[in-house]
């Protein structure tokens, strides 16, 4: 079996299109198909069942996938303990965050990191999509969720909160909400249906102030926190957004204090074997040093 096409099918295979799975493999979507057909070909079977809305592995592809996974899983544990092993600091650091976390946050706290560990070859990769640490998309990952797997090791950082917040201008113009139902009366903005979205429950302001941004003229849909930011800084109208975020910029304003959706924890996850790697546990102590610096 080609080594290159096995590669190529188990990507197509963590992905579920062709597109997202080119993506990651830096080939055209149409070269990952004709790989694709050509592994076919060779084993004599179908591998995929196409439709309009992705791929469907079948039951050979489900077999294959399968043996696969436990290959390249296996081959990516060899991989970083080899690196680990050599228990040095020195080297690549591919880090995975929430785009906003990343941008609003940890970006600003770079400069200490390298003071710190210059010879650190730091990279962030700004990704509401879940990356697959497995499949060393990342080697570690800062997530506003807990984790599920087994085989992955971590550690709570912090605990986001958020406010309902408008700038100042914008109420001084349209008048502040006294509750919930109010909202109605006001420009909302927040994230559109059917996006990758950071943390859960990104359309809480939209459910509490009784509101279907796909019916409502008045809404505003950004699929970004920091480009919500934005929005609501320039008087665009009123957000949920993160208390951190709020809090540095004065010209913004809370409103309605008591009402908030479920504040969200944040982890620094990274896989089980790579708990030996010098490099992720410098992060990983920053990373708990500086949250402590800052009112989440």
């Amino acid at each position: 079996m080609d080594w290159d096409k096995l590669r190529i099918f188990h990507m197509v295979a963590e992905a579920g299109s062709f597109t997202h799975a080119g993506e990651v493999l830096k080939l055209s979507q149409s070269a990952v198909s004709r790989h694709i057909s050509a592994l076919e070909e060779s084993l004599g079977v179908t591998l995929f069942h196409r439709h309009a809305r992705g791929l469907l592995l079948t039951e050979a592809g489900e077999l294959l996938h399968n043996g696969s996974r436990d290959i390249f899983s296996r081959l990516s544990m060899i991989e970083g303990q080899l690196t680990d092993s050599k228990d040095q600091t020195n080297g690549a650091l591919k880090i995975t965050v929430a785009e906003f976390i990343g941008s609003s946050w940890l970006a600003t706290h770079l400069s200490a990191f390298r003071a710190k560990h210059d010879d650190i070859h730091l990279s962030l990769l700004l990704e509401d999509r879940v990356l697959n640490l497995g499949m060393r998309e990342a080697d570690a990952a800062i997530r506003l969720y807990r984790p599920e797997q087994q085989d992955l090791i971590q550690r709570q950082l912090a605990t986001v909160h958020f406010v309902i917040c408008a700038h100042k201008n914008y109420l001084k113009e349209h008048g502040t909400p006294a509750t919930l139902a109010q909202l109605k009366d006001h420009v909302l903005i927040g994230y559109p249906d059917n996006v990758v979205v950071p943390y859960q429950n990104t359309g809480w302001l939209f459910d509490s102030a009784d509101v279907d941004p796909a019916e409502n003229e008045h809404v505003i849909l950004i699929n970004s926190v920091s480009g919500i930011y934005s929005a609501v800084s320039a008087g665009a109208g009123i957000a949920v957004l993160p208390k951190y975020m709020v809090s540095r910029n004065p010209d913004l304003q809370v409103i309605l204090p008591d009402a908030h959706p479920d504040p969200v924890d944040m982890y620094f996850v990274y896989p089980e074997e790579r708990r030996h790697s010098k490099r992720i546990s410098l992060f990983r102590d920053f990373l708990l040093e500086r949250v402590a610096l800052t009112d989440f």
